[in-house]
C-alpha cells in the first residue's frame, strides 16, 4: 500500500512528499510517537520546501546574473557611500512591490554590477522574476529582433519581468533606433515593474549620453522620477584586490 502511494505521489509530481514518506518508512522509530496529523504535516512541509527550492533555482537560472553576489557579502567599509540602513530597506524588496526603480552610479570598479546582482538575488529569494542585461548586449539583441521578427516577443518578455537589471548604462553611443527601443522598454515597464540601472555616469549626465533631447526626456522621466539612488564612491575594488594579490605574491 505504501509503495503504491509513493508511486502515485511521484506521478502527481509530489516528489517532496514521496521522499519524506520514504524517510518515515526507513526510520519508523523516529516517527512512531507522532500523530497522523503531525506526520502528514511533515510530508507537506517537505513538499513545500522542495517546490520553493526548485522555483528559486528556476528564477536564478532565468536571471542570468553576471556575478554570484548576495547582500550578505556587501562591504560597507572604505567610505564606499553605502548606507547599511538604506540597503536593509531595499533588501526587503518593497520597492519592487511598489514598481519603483533603483539607480546605482559610481566610478569603474566600485561594485555597481556586484551590488545590482546582489539585489537581483534578493528579489529571486522573494519570488520575483529577474533578468540581467548589459545594456549594449540588450540593444544588440533587439536590433537582431527587428530583422528576424522576434522584436515584439522580446518586448513582451522584458515587460513581464518583475525586475530588469540594465548594467553599464551610457558607456557607448546609441543609434536612433536604439533610443526608440529604450523608450519602448521604459514605457512598457513604467508603473508596472521595476528596473535597476548601473552606470559609471552620474544621473545628471544620462540626458546627454542618450543623444536626443526629446527621447532622453521621455526615457528619463519614466526611469528616474520614482527611483531610489545609490552613489558608490572610492577606489576601484579590482585595483585594490590587485594590490593585495601583488603583496601576497611578493611575501
Amino acid at each position: 500500500m505504501i509503495t503504491q502511494t509513493q508511486t502515485r505521489l511521484r506521478n502527481l509530481r509530489l516528489t517532496g512528499m514521496a521522499d519524506a514518506l520514504e524517510v518515515q518508512r526507513e526510520h519508523p522509530g523516529t516517527y512512531e510517537n507522532l500523530s497522523f496529523e503531525e506526520r502528514l504535516a511533515l510530508l507537506v512541509d517537505q513538499e513545500d520546501a522542495e517546490r520553493n527550492d526548485k522555483r528559486l533555482a528556476r528564477l536564478l537560472k532565468a536571471a542570468r546574473f553576471k556575478l554570484a553576489a548576495t547582500v550578505e557579502g556587501i562591504d560597507y567599509g572604505k567610505a564606499r557611500g553605502i548606507s547599511q540602513s538604506k540597503i536593509t530597506t531595499l533588501v526587503t524588496c518593497d520597492w519592487i512591490n511598489r514598481k519603483q526603480n533603483l539607480l546605482i552610479t559610481g566610478p569603474c570598479g566600485t561594485g555597481k554590477s556586484w551590488l545590482s546582482c546582489a539585489f537581483g538575488h534578493a528579489a529571486c529569494l522573494r519570488g520575483y522574476s529577474v533578468r540581467y542585461w548589459r545594456i549594449t548586449r540588450l540593444l544588440h539583441a533587439l536590433t537582431i529582433g527587428h530583422g528576424d521578427g522576434s522584436y515584439s516577443k522580446q518586448l513582451r518578455q522584458l515587460a513581464k519581468v518583475d525586475l530588469l537589471i540594465l548594467d553599464d548604462w551610457g558607456l557607448e553611443a546609441i543609434t536612433q533606433r536604439q533610443r526608440n527601443d529604450l523608450l519602448e522598454i521604459m514605457d512598457d515597464r513604467h508603473n508596472q515593474s521595476s528596473t535597476i540601472v548601473a552606470s559609471q555616469l552620474p544621473v545628471s549626465g544620462w540626458h546627454d549620453s542618450i543623444g536626443d533631447a526629446t527621447l532622453a526626456d521621455a526615457i528619463l522621466d519614466r526611469l528616474t522620477h520614482n527611483a531610489h539612488r545609490i552613489n558608490l564612491k572610492g577606489e576601484s575594488m579590482r585595483k585594490t584586490k590587485g594590490k593585495l594579490d601583488e603583496r601576497e605574491h611578493l611575501g
